[in-house]
């Protein structure tokens, strides 16, 4: 059975590009204006507190993970506040490699790992777009076991080291992105995957992608109503029906053109469009490129 959750992640294609281990004693407080890279944070030991923009702050504690996919910015700190006038940390690194806030000869309240992964491919504003703005996972010891072999294999110098941190952080999101799914999530692709009905049409689209679909097809296999399918898709999902399946098949059009071999007329066919120059039209008004110069751009480099 098509998984869209997957699939999405997979065409993300995410990338561990930088990770450490931070300790802290005493007050430290820590802020990040809306970095370019999506942030994870997992809380190994002791306890801290987070405080996303234009959310109120929470408190994390150990075996907690955390991750914002999308640019914003973002503050941590001890859980007794900095006090008033104090300047943010500035981290010492340890003999061990660890980052430490505070006085060094001081026990730990808390030691986390900090990182920065990257998603390489052109569409993740869109897919991100899908996804909550913070993901937040407590008592998951699947997702603490994947963490730990996160930290080990970003620390450790082996071969291939770039693939299996490539490979570990794809499982580490997937797992992330499910055990927040429900009907508590933002609008986005969890939302609408916790919806049975929805999940359906959500399941059909990523199945047959190529189908000719129409909102009264869709509301067909969810078992609804046109108007209520349309109204509670587009509420769950955060687009209407047509623009999410316009932008998946986009989306795995730029995927397939990036791939050396692609002939344009075989994508236009395994996406839904009946003759290669209907689908120029239609990529050429998404992307902004007619598809043989995007192919022919992603291949040299360009954008």
């Amino acid at each position: 059975m098509i998984d869209p959750l997957a699939e999405a992640v997979t065409l993300l294609q995410p990338r561990a590009r930088f990770s450490k281990v931070v300790s802290a004693a005493g007050p430290w407080r820590v802020r990040r204006s809306a970095p370019a890279q999506p942030f994870y944070c997992a809380i190994l030991e002791g306890g801290c507190r987070l405080q996303v923009q234009g959310a109120g702050p929470m408190e994390l504690v150990q075996g907690d993970f955390v991750l914002i996919p999308s640019a914003c910015g973002f503050t941590v700190s001890s859980m007794a506040p900095l006090p008033a006038g104090q300047p943010d940390s500035e981290p010492v690194t340890l003999p061990n490699g660890e980052f430490r806030h505070g006085p060094v000869d001081a026990p730990a309240d808390v030691q986390l790992l900090l990182g920065y992964c990257s998603f390489s491919s052109p569409d993740a504003a869109l897919l991100v777009s899908l996804l909550p703005q913070l993901v937040h996972v407590r008592g998951e010891a699947r997702l603490s076991t994947l963490v730990r072999l996160v930290g080990e294999e970003s620390r450790a110098q082996r071969p291939a080291r770039e693939e299996v941190l490539a490979r570990l952080l794809e499982v580490l999101l997937i797992e992330a992105l499910r055990s927040t799914a429900g009907s508590l999530a933002p609008p986005g692709l969890l939302r609408g995957l916790a919806d049975e009905r929805l999940a359906v049409a959500l399941r059909r689209i990523h199945a047959e992608v190529a189908k000719p679909w129409t909102v009264a097809q869709l509301a067909q296999e969810a078992a609804l109503s046109r108007s209520v399918f349309f109204e509670r898709f587009s509420r769950a999902v955060g687009v209407a029906p047509m623009a999410y399946l316009l932008g998946w098949r986009m989306a795995l059009a730029r995927s397939l053109l990036r791939q050396r071999d692609a002939r344009i007329a075989d994508i236009a066919e395994r996406i839904g469009y009946g003759s290669a120059s209907a689908f120029s039209v239609a990529f050429t008004r998404h992307v902004g490129l007619p598809p043989a110069r995007y192919a022919r751009e992603m291949a040299g480099g360009g954008r």
